[in-house]
């Protein structure tokens, strides 16, 4: 170690020596605007407040990767090593730092949240990183040129954030935006150059939903552009809109402008009048839409204008009775577009939106896991013939990636399967173990996790809960619930390809 020191401080004298025009006093300012993330916290919101999903993703990245970083090099790291900070006398006087840092030297801070930034945004988006890239070179080289390091601090805190970032994949796999998979279903849809034809409901109080009016309203001059006011029934106008559609008689397409909630309540009414469903995302999070291949409104006008679409699958929930009363002489059904879950997840996901916009959407959910597990109760049910002890039951409308609990995305929409994911409060320490397995990326092999792709499901005598969440809305838990599929049950344009 003794040798090692011995060249840190041969290199550090060689950069405090150095003289590079036009450098010094760019590297100060540098490296103090990225005192306590600042210049990576502004960058991650230049990316969010953009209307490109992929910025947002890797700002996501990029803000989870780094705090984790800087705990990893601030609050660990550093306590063990006790590494002393290099001597400035051979720094000019001009170039080091207004105030000397008193945390211990070892691995640098900096550079492991500037090297965690910018590899997670590279991961997301390379156009972006080779914007960031060379902000964060500067940074790391500031530490050195400043004094306030060794080359050995830089060098190994630009190792443990990249190896940070790059681990964030196991948790959180990349999506890629394309519509390859969602796309292979196509059938034949009412080709509409202008729009004519197209009903179209845009719901101004949803996300973006305000200002697409205009710009549909020019992409698609011949269509129905009905705006629904906050004071207007959203319902009542998508069921008048598709009852008028109907009355084309297969020449027209509903659409409609808004967030998941607005896309649930209009795809519902497609799928019964049997009309094609034009999804223009215009909400927060557009899970329906993104999972279409559907990312910007140009993306459905395009696919409106070639007739280009596709078929989906709808989830059905038939229930039989009321929770600990008796059978219901007819079964009620709902269906759900998205997601289907019984215990503890509709807090999870609560929790985790509510963390997301601070920490990233991994991060989020991890610290929402948490919460959840230490105050809620595990449901008891009878599932397919077996008690079991839940603390959770995720079904999806569709295989969702990634494995575990930060279910995103599908890849297709058609392949008739509803994705189980369940944990299990049976077990030992069920709890403790499951906050375990999902820090550690070992949750595919934990006792107390399962996961199944299935056609149906049968929920018997639930315990312990009132209430599932069907897309995101809270109902009646009844005494018997049997989940299945519905293949094929919606026609919704789909995004062109770029070979089409």
């Amino acid at each position: 170690m003794g040798r090692l020191h011995e060249l840190d401080a041969r290199l550090l004298d060689r950069v405090a020596t150095a003289r590079l025009p036009g450098i010094d006093p760019l590297l100060p300012r540098l490296g103090r605007a990225a005192d306590h993330g600042v210049l990576w916290i502004a960058g991650a919101a230049a990316m969010g407040v953009s209307r490109n999903r992929t910025a947002r993703r890797a700002a996501l990245r990029g803000v989870g990767s780094l705090a984790l970083a800087s705990a990893a090099a601030n609050v660990v790291a550093k306590q063990v090593t006790g590494r002393s900070r290099p001597l400035t006398s051979r720094v000019p006087l001009a170039r080091r730092l207004l105030r000397a840092p008193i945390t211990t030297s070892f691995p640098s801070g900096h550079s492991a949240s500037a090297a965690a930034f910018a590899t997670a945004v590279t991961l997301e988006s390379p156009w972006l990183g080779a914007v960031v890239i060379p902000l964060a070179v500067g940074v790391a080289t500031s530490r050195v040129y400043t004094g306030a390091h060794y080359p050995g601090d830089v060098l190994a805190g630009v190792a443990l954030g990249t190896v940070i970032a790059v681990a964030t994949l196991r948790w959180w796999p990349l999506r890629l935006d394309d519509a390859a998979e969602t796309a292979r279903a196509r059938v034949p849809l009412p080709a509409l150059p202008q729009g004519e034809g197209l009903i179209l409901v845009v719901n101004s109080s949803s996300g973006s939903g305000g200002g697409i009016e205009a710009e549909l309203r020019d992409a698609l001059p011949q269509a129905d552009v009905r705006v629904c006011d906050p004071d207007q029934d959203l319902v009542a106008l998508l069921q008048q809109a598709a009852a008028d559609v109907a009355a084309t008689h297969g020449v027209g397409a509903l659409g409609v402008a808004g967030g998941d909630g607005t896309v649930n309540a209009a795809a519902l009414l497609a799928a019964e009048h049997r009309l094609p469903l034009a999804v223009f995302p215009a909400g927060t999070l557009n899970h329906f839409a993104s999972d279409l291949g559907l990312f910007t409104p140009q993306c459905t006008v395009e696919a409106v204008q070639r007739g280009h679409g596709g078929s989906v699958d709808l989830g059905r929930v038939t229930s039989k009775g009321h929770a600990g009363g008796p059978e219901a002489a007819e079964p009620a059904t709902a269906y759900f577009l998205n997601t289907f879950s019984i215990g503890v997840y509709p807090e999870l996901v609560r929790a985790r939106e509510s963390l997301e916009k601070y920490l990233g959407k991994w991060p989020a959910l991890g610290v929402g896991l948490l919460r959840v597990l230490v105050e809620g109760r595990p449901t008891q049910a009878v599932i397919d013939g077996r008690k079991r002890s839940l603390w959770l039951l995720f079904a999806g409308n569709g295989r969702f990636d990634p494995p575990g609990f930060a279910p995103s995305f599908r890849r297709s929409l058609d392949d008739g399967k509803l994705d189980i994911r369940a944990v299990d409060g049976s077990h030992p320490f069920a709890r403790t173990r499951l906050v375990a397995a999902f820090l550690t990326g070992t949750l595919a092999r934990s006792r107390v996790y399962q996961a199944a792709a299935v056609t149906h499901l049968r929920i018997e005598g639930i315990h312990d809960t009132e209430h599932y969440a069907r897309d995101g809305e809270i109902s009646p838990a009844a005494d018997t619930i049997i989940l299945d599929k519905v293949t094929r049950a919606l026609t919704v344009y789909l995004p062109v390809p770029p070979d089409a």
